[in-house]
């Protein structure tokens, strides 16, 4: 199992967030979270990764459990393991296309020119990795963060809004990108999203309320 996730709460002061969250995903499933705005489901992203604290519950990632673990270890963890798309992108923009990408397979000290083309071209990018980010359109540039997101080959792929800046034939377009490799790959892929059209290509949609995943 990829992800573990056991009667999980957040609070921030005497203000409930959620609660009662369980949920496990499967190696290569796609879940998708969906809930109104402030339900907490980037938060509740960011607790899957590591990257948020929570107040009750539990949250084993990989088989490791994240409660156990100190920073320094969460953070190892995440990047043999995780990989992250955001609605805003990320990129850097002083770095091309390709260096991007690479950029997870320079923090873990494996070989990037090949792995970096091939992903590019798999994502539709291919002859594009010298140019810079703002030489890109807003679908591009989501499918570099797409193609670094899983250049390390990660077991789990959080994904934010990740086609929330994006008009409904780009965002069709992203999507597909998106399924298609982490597919490929194995990769579980987490979607939390506004948007019907990319929740309901996933295997399993559930909605975030404060007493919990339904």
């Amino acid at each position: 199992m990829t992800l573990l996730i056991t009667h999980l709460a957040k609070r921030y002061g005497g203000t409930t967030v959620f609660r009662n969250v369980s949920l496990h995903v499967a190696p290569g499933e796609f879940v998708a979270i969906v809930g109104e705005s402030g339900v907490g489901k980037s938060t509740l992203l960011n607790c899957m990764a590591g990257l948020d604290t929570w107040d009750e519950g539990s949250v084993v990632l990989h088989g490791h459990s994240l409660d156990q673990m100190t920073e320094d270890q969460r953070a190892l963890l995440r990047r043999q393991h995780v990989g992250f798309v955001f609605q805003a992108f990320h990129v850097l923009p002083h770095l091309d296309v390709a260096q991007n990408v690479g950029l997870p397979l320079l923090l873990l000290g494996q070989p990037v020119n090949e792995r970096v083309a091939a992903m590019l071209a798999a994502v539709g990018l291919d002859g594009l990795g010298s140019r810079l980010p703002q030489q890109l359109s807003g679908g591009q540039l989501q499918r570099v963060a797409i193609a670094r997101a899983l250049v390390h080959r990660p077991s789990l792929l959080l994904a934010d809004e990740p086609t929330g800046n994006l008009d409904p034939s780009t965002a069709a377009k992203v999507m597909d990108a998106l399924i298609a490799q982490t597919k490929e790959q194995g990769t579980s892929l987490v979607l939390v999203t506004h948007s019907e059209a990319a929740a309901a290509r996933a295997d399993r949609v559930l909605k975030l309320l404060a007493d919990g995943l339904v």
